[in-house]
C-alpha cells in the first residue's frame, strides 16, 4: 500500500461523500492540484445489485491521472464478494469496504457504521473480502457504534485480517458529525496496527490538517467536506507539510471554483433542467458557505434560477479579500474542529 504513498510527507486522500464527490467533482478538484488518492462514491451491495454504471464513471474516466479505490457498502457476504471480483474487472487501485457511514437509513440496514454493532459479522465479511481480492483491500470505519470504549476491540479484530490500510473517521457513528474528534484512538491504531492508518475528521484548514497529524502520527489524512469547502486545500496541506508558505486564494477565487464546478455539472447532465441543477449545486454550497455572513446560504437556499444563483454568489465572492480560512464552528456541517488547535 505505501507504494502509493509520497515518501515526503502523509498520503492525502479525497474522502468518498455520497451523491457529491462524484465524476464531476473528481475532474474539477484535480485543476486545483487534488488529492493524492481518491475514494469512489459507495457502491451499494446487496442480494440483486450490481455496481451503479453512474458511480464506475469515476473509475473508467478518472480525470485526476492518480489512484482511484472502489467503495463498497453493505452487509451480504456473498454479494460483497461477488461485487468486489466485478469491481476488480475496471482500473482501480484496490477495494475498500464502507464500515462508517451514520446515516440512519444506512445503518437500520445494518452496513456501513451499522455493523460496527454486530462484530462476529464485520469479522466474517472481512476474512471472506480479504481472500477475494488479490490486490489492495482497504477499510473505513469509525471508533464504534455508541462509544469509543469499543474500539480496542476493533482494533483487535482489524490486526486479524491483512488489510492493506485502514481510515479511521475518530468520532462514533452516534455522534456523527456533532462533537470532536478522538485523536488518541486513531494514534493507537497507527501504533498498533500494521498496515498504514489514514486520519479522518475535522481537518478544515491547514491549521486542523496538520494538527490531527501531529496528534496520531498516521500515515495519512483524509479530507472531505473541509475539501469541498476549499478545494486549494489539499495543495495548501501539500506545502505546509514541506515547510513551504501555502497559497492563500481570495473570494474571487473560489467564484471561480463555484462557477466552474457549476458549469462543470451541468455539462455532465443528459437532460439539463436549471431548477433541478440549481437544487443539485444547493448541496455543495450548503458546504462553501460556511463562515461567510449567514445571509449567503439563506439567500441561495430561495434561489431557483441560474441568474439568482450566479448573482448571489457574485454579491458575497466577487472581491478580492481572502476567503475565511475555516467555517463557522457553531454550523451544523463542521463542529469541535478547534479542539485540535
Amino acid at each position: 500500500m505505501t507504494d502509493l504513498f509520497p515518501e515526503d510527507r502523509p498520503a492525502l486522500y479525497l474522502a468518498p461523500m455520497q451523491d457529491v464527490t462524484d465524476l464531476t467533482f473528481l475532474r474539477v478538484l484535480a485543476r486545483y492540484g487534488g488529492a493524492d488518492i481518491y475514494v469512489t462514491e459507495y457502491f451499494r451491495v446487496h442480494p440483486d445489485s450490481r455496481p451503479s454504471p453512474w458511480i464506475l464513471r469515476s473509475i473508467d474516466e478518472n480525470p485526476t491521472g492518480r489512484p482511484i479505490f472502489a467503495q463498497m457498502i453493505g452487509q451480504d457476504v456473498s454479494r460483497l464478494v461477488e461485487s468486489a471480483k466485478e469491481l476488480l474487472e475496471h482500473p482501480i487501485a484496490g477495494i475498500d469496504l464502507n464500515l462508517g457511514c451514520p446515516a440512519p437509513v444506512v445503518c437500520k440496514k445494518e452496513a456501513g457504521g451499522g455493523l460496527l454493532r454486530n462484530l462476529p459479522k464485520v469479522d466474517r465479511i472481512l476474512g471472506e473480502l480479504r481472500e477475494a481480492i488479490p490486490t489492495r483491500f482497504t477499510v473505513k470505519t469509525r471508533i464504534g457504534y455508541h462509544s469509543p470504549d469499543e474500539f480496542e476491540a476493533l482494533l483487535e479484530l482489524f490486526s486479524r485480517h491483512a488489510i492493506d490500510a485502514l481510515a479511521i473517521h475518530g468520532r462514533t457513528v452516534n455522534e456523527r458529525y456533532s462533537t470532536p474528534v478522538h485523536p488518541d484512538c486513531i494514534r493507537l491504531a497507527a501504533e498498533t496496527l500494521p498496515c498504514p492508518v489514514i486520519a479522518n475528521g475535522n481537518v478544515v484548514d491547514v491549521a486542523t490538517g496538520l494538527a490531527l497529524h501531529e496528534q496520531t502520527q498516521a500515515a495519512g489524512l483524509m479530507i472531505g467536506r473541509g475539501a469541498i469547502r476549499n478545494p486549494w486545500l489539499f495543495p495548501q496541506l501539500r506545502s505546509a507539510l514541506l515547510g513551504e508558505e501555502p497559497i492563500v486564494p481570495s473570494c474571487r477565487d473560489l467564484l471561480g471554483y463555484v462557477l466552474t464546478l457549476y458549469d462543470e455539472i451541468a455539462n455532465d447532465c443528459p437532460n439539463y433542467e436549471p431548477l433541478l441543477h440549481v437544487q443539485r449545486m444547493k448541496k455543495t454550497m450548503l458546504f462553501v458557505t460556511q463562515g461567510f455572513d449567514p445571509d449567503f446560504e439563506q439567500q441561495l437556499r430561495r434561489a431557483r434560477t441560474t441568474e439568482a444563483f450566479h448573482g448571489i454568489c457574485r454579491t458575497f465572492l466577487d472581491h478580492d479579500a481572502p476567503f475565511p480560512a475555516r467555517p463557522n464552528e457553531s454550523s451544523r456541517l463542521f463542529c469541535g474542529f478547534s479542539e485540535l488547535v
